[in-house]
């Protein structure tokens, strides 16, 4: 055998090693990865005090009624705290919430720590919690209940724009931004603020132990300082890190447990296997290794071509 035949089979043998280590570690790996996303980002396995950052506008969300579903039933997860940092929201999102965290204190203590802001749907999500741990300076309070909309009559009437309506009845698709409410409708809408206005008032009194006729006194829009919202016993503790724990403890919460963040995540989705992947490479340090310039003594110049190429990535179109 010639030596250009030799030198092309220990060529091809040492690309045959190559795949062949490179497949294994894959393997090794990448079952590693989704064991560690199994098991939870963050030691989600072991025992831990849950967090759950609430921010921006309040809504509806199923995700987050999803994770605190999962933290309720979680043996790992010891106690919640429920870092919340909102201007408020929609009423209804904030009633989710407030029932699913409930749901979590049935079986496992739960903190409310409010930040900078919690105000409205954001202070009827912290009533949830056992305790409210609030900053000095934080801002909290704004309980009641408002509906807007705008009216565009004026414009329309300027632009010389007019709009015909046939309705089943007069109270049909009112109060409407083209012309003014009537007091028919305008009795309509008081009606129903009133009436989630009374729920949030006996849900605040029930939550904070104040007689109704106190809730009311407090519930009249205004916002408090932490320091205000201890004097009106609308939140428990001034504080923070060191308050949660001290509560937790009281509780039977070991002080030594650490504090693991449940952030939302599509770990059912079509990109498992790309977050795998990522965090398979990310933890044995491959990405120098798969790196082009490593590759191409092993596979030659033809997989790294320059120009356009074409690929199918997963829900684009």
């Amino acid at each position: 055998m010639d030596q250009s035949a030799l030198a092309d089979r220990r060529r091809l043998r040492r690309k045959l090693t190559f795949w062949r280590v490179l497949t294994l570690l894959v393997i090794v790996g990448l079952g590693f990865a989704v064991y560690r996303m199994g098991a939870g980002e963050g030691g989600r396995a072991t025992p831990h005090v849950a967090q759950v950052r609430i921010s921006g506008m309040i809504q509806d969300d199923k995700e987050l009624l999803e994770r605190l579903d999962r933290i309720a039933e979680s043996d790992s997860a010891k106690a919640l705290v429920v870092s919340i940092s909102s201007p408020g929201g929609t009423t209804y999102g904030g009633e989710r919430i407030f029932k699913a965290i409930r749901a979590v204190a049935e079986k496992k203590p739960v903190v409310s720590d409010i930040r900078t802001l919690a105000a409205s749907a954001g202070y009827m999500v912290a009533t949830a919690g056992d305790t409210i741990v609030a900053g000095e300076s934080s801002i909290t309070g704004s309980i009641g209940v408002i509906f807007q909309y705008p009216q565009i009559a004026e414009m329309m009437d300027n632009l010389g724009i007019s709009l015909e309506e046939i309705k089943s009845s007069p109270l049909k698709a009112e109060p409407s931004p083209f012309h003014p409410p009537s007091e028919e409708a305008r009795a309509m809408i008081r009606s129903m603020i009133m009436d989630s206005y009374d729920w949030f008032v006996d849900l605040v009194a029930a939550r904070r132990n104040l007689s109704r006729d106190e809730a009311l006194r407090l519930s009249d829009g205004s916002i408090f300082t932490g320091r205000q919202a201890l004097q009106a016993r609308l939140v428990d503790t001034l504080g923070g890190d060191d308050e949660i724990r001290a509560f937790l403890a009281g509780k039977g919460v070991g002080e030594d447990l650490p504090m693991v963040e449940w952030k939302g995540d599509d770990g059912g989705s079509s990109l498992w296997f790309a977050r795998a992947m990522a965090e398979f490479v990310r933890l044995t340090g491959l990405a120098d290794l798969i790196a082009p310039a490593s590759l191409r003594p092993w596979v030659g110049e033809k997989l790294f071509l320059d120009g356009l190429v074409s690929v199918w990535q997963v829900g684009r179109k």
